[in-house]
């Protein structure tokens, strides 16, 4: 059996983490959070304080998350909304970018603290596709798996992700459109303010 290498990537708290870790379990898996590996082995370039998070040294974690993988005897998880901007693609099996409503997402972001800019900022991301284009701009259409979380628990999407590695389900992309649903709801101008 080859190991896999899974990236769980999306928009900040559309239950990355969550999930990797469930996923982990399930799988008895390696995982590796892309914010802690980078704060614990300081491969930290600085912070940003505008956005009140750090700036990672994308060359020095590729190396890096390049060494676990191949050190790793069993299947890889990878949590970050940049983990396609650092996993090597070569080694990549699957990458599910999670998808949450803009609406349930702002109550997400709020309930942790996301205001003004920042807040704004990363449901135009979610509403703008941001971190799906840039998995299929990296990895191509082939790997990348489109879950929609909206009112899904962890259990849920967990189930999800196992029936699409299991092929059981299948692997999609285009299964959102915030744009249009904000849209039609009369709410794109509150929701787009970037």
């Amino acid at each position: 059996m080859s190991k896999h290498v899974i990236l769980i990537t999306g928009t900040p708290c559309v239950g990355k983490t969550s999930v990797a870790r469930l996923l982990t379990s399930k799988l008895k898996a390696f995982y590796v959070n892309l914010t802690d590996l980078a704060t614990n082995e300081h491969l930290i370039l600085g912070k940003d304080k505008e956005r009140d998070s750090i700036i990672v040294d994308e060359k020095r974690i590729r190396r890096r998350i390049q060494e676990l993988i191949m050190q790793c005897d069993r299947d890889v998880i990878i949590d970050g909304h940049y983990a396609v901007g650092v996993v090597p693609k070569q080694l990549v099996t699957y990458v599910f970018v999670l998808r949450c409503d803009p609406v349930e997402l702002r109550n997400f972001m709020e309930k942790c603290g996301f205001y003004g800019h920042k807040l704004w900022e990363n449901l135009a991301s979610e509403i703008l596709d941001v971190c799906l284009v840039d998995a299929l701009n990296v990895n191509g259409e082939g790997r990348i798996c489109e879950i929609d979380r909206t009112r899904k628990s962890t259990e849920e999407v967990a189930k999800e992700i196992l029936g699409i590695l299991n092929d059981k389900e299948k692997c999609r992309v285009g299964v959102v459109d915030w744009l249009n649903k904000l849209e039609n709801e009369g709410l794109l101008e509150e929701y787009l303010r970037i």
